[in-house]
């Protein structure tokens, strides 16, 4: 039996260019969307804002220290294939 995979191989991974900023700016995008639509929808606007930036602050923290520990690990191997 075929089973799909998911995940690229490891040796495709990469990490981008500027991932931290990168998360921030399309998290920052989202919360921005957020309040947008709640002030195209009339809805709570001190509501909407104050959710999006915790969500923004979480959601960031979050992917932030994701890379961190992707970097940690990248190095690892790297350390480990040189020995």
């Amino acid at each position: 039996m075929k089973r799909l995979r998911w995940e690229p191989p490891e040796a495709e991974r990469r990490l981008p260019k500027h991932p931290y900023r990168d998360s921030a700016l399309l998290y920052g995008a989202l919360a921005i969307i957020v309040v947008v639509i709640a002030i195209a929808t009339g809805g709570g606007v001190t509501r909407a804002i104050v959710f999006a930036l915790v969500v923004f602050f979480i959601a960031t923290g979050w992917s932030w220290r994701t890379w961190r520990n992707r970097e940690r690990e990248e190095r690892i191997r790297e350390a480990e294939r040189g020995k």
